[in-house]
């Protein structure tokens, strides 16, 4: 305990310098961190310092951040990884308590250690250093439940993952018990929750309601879920251009980009449902594509189009390419997106 009250100590006086070492504080927060694992290592049958360790912890990667803006001579990412290094030191060790009472196990500890590891990796781009971390709290013998906010903000975490994978079904459970569990004067956090959660539930066919969207201040998924049902791809496109930037900060452009597939989905829906035939010629999608302000494909690319969304399940059917047409399924041509 010493050498951890004596490291903070010397923490702050750096951090009263002018201008701050930040730097030298981190040094010497990583050298607290690892004065609370040898601490961790020396109790026997109790818990009593996992505060303290989560406020270490915490403070580690608030200083990481800071060396990450302040300071230079380092590759991006560096002292976030490093003080990575130090949490799962701490993290070890709580996994391996196995003996103590479940009200006294250092294991209480794991879960807020890996919602810290969380958003280092997600800020540093190693989204996949993730996954022995859920598999540890997912498949662990350790069942007595975490704190809630803790679980929330881990079901985060996990979802934004899972949504990476296209794993939609589990993204959507996971942001939607996040999103459910958040108590409502955390309206930021909700946000940043329904911006996963919203474009997750449409890449399953389920449209946000405006209402919902206009409380958390985001109407941009509302036009986009009216291009989405209209079949509107040049609006669409034309929307995901004059948003880029704002998808882009908060990361889920590209997410918001698989659901070009259902807009050109429920075009060609319509195009079927128009001709009421189970062999339609590629010249009337190319057609429809064209009716909706799209003039820069050619007859080549809609067949790309249409294979690309018999592949992905959205249309059963096969291209009749010496014939060029589009030959349905006789029951259910378009499944709902649900069972693609």
């Amino acid at each position: 305990m010493d050498e951890v009250v004596f490291s903070h100590m010397k923490v702050l006086y750096h951090l009263t310098k002018d201008p701050p070492g930040y730097m030298e504080a981190y040094k010497h927060q990583a050298a607290a961190c690892g004065g609370v694992m040898r601490l961790l290592q020396q109790l026997k049958d109790e818990n009593w310092c996992l505060p303290l360790m989560y406020r270490v912890c915490l403070d580690l990667r608030y200083l990481a951040q800071a060396c990450e803006k302040h300071c230079r001579g380092f590759p991006p990412g560096h002292v976030l990884e490093k003080a990575a290094d130090c949490m799962m030191a701490c993290f070890r060790v709580c996994a391996a308590d196995g003996r103590a009472a479940n009200k006294k196990t250092k294991r209480l500890g794991m879960m807020n250690l890996i919602n810290q590891l969380f958003k280092i990796y997600f800020q540093i781009n190693k989204v996949d250093l993730c996954k022995p971390l859920i598999r540890a709290i997912d498949y662990g013998t350790f069942k007595d439940p975490f704190p809630l906010p803790e679980q929330v903000t881990y079901k985060y975490f996990v979802g934004k993952r899972a949504m990476f994978d296209s794993n939609y079904r589990a993204a959507v459970e996971d942001l939607s018990f996040a999103f459910s569990n958040c108590p409502a004067r955390f309206a930021s956090n909700k946000r940043l929750i329904l911006i996963y959660l919203v474009p997750g539930k449409m890449l399953l066919g389920y449209l946000p309601r405006k209402s919902l969207l206009e409380r958390y201040d985001l109407m941009l998924f509302y036009d986009l879920a009216l291009a989405l049902k209209a079949g509107n791809v040049r609006l669409f496109d034309d929307i995901l251009q004059e948003r880029e930037l704002e998808l882009t900060s908060s990361g889920t452009y590209l997410l918001v980009e698989r659901l070009k597939f259902i807009v050109y989905r429920n075009l060609f829906k319509k195009v079927y449902l128009i001709r009421k035939s189970y062999q339609l010629d590629i010249a009337d999608f190319l057609s429809a594509l064209q009716f909706v302000g799209v003039t820069d494909v050619s007859l080549e690319e809609t067949h790309c189009i249409i294979a690309n969304l018999i592949n992905e399940g959205k249309i059963k059917g096969y291209i009749s390419y010496d014939h060029n047409k589009l030959v349905v399924s006789k029951q259910n041509p378009f499944p709902a997106l649900l069972s693609t």
